[in-house]
């Protein structure tokens, strides 16, 4: 999975989207991440990497950072390219 773009869950985090750098047990480095808080047209993380969301407008992806470390992998699904270009392409949620 190293350099492949994925979904992550975490077990108390939350659920990321990004490149992975490294793995060491439950950790998991990525790089040109972020965090997928709420998401409209995907049932379920599977479905989420599998195609990306239908409601673009509705979802809540955080702005994207360098790199970032989490803490207790439960899950990791490889995206297929549609879906990462789904993803990447949801108007970030700020506040500004």
């Amino acid at each position: 999975m190293i350099g492949k773009y994925c979904i992550i869950r975490t077990e108390k985090a939350g659920v990321f989207a990004g490149e992975i750098i490294s793995r060491n047990g439950s950790e998991t480095i990525l790089k040109n991440c972020r965090k997928l808080w709420y998401w409209s047209g995907a049932s379920a993380v599977e479905e989420l990497a599998l195609n990306g969301v239908k409601n673009k407008n509705d979802c809540k992806f955080t702005v994207t950072v360098d790199e970032i470390i989490v803490m207790d992998t439960i899950q990791i699904i490889p995206c297929t390219e549609k879906a990462k270009e789904c993803i990447l392409s949801v108007k970030d949620w700020k506040i500004n």
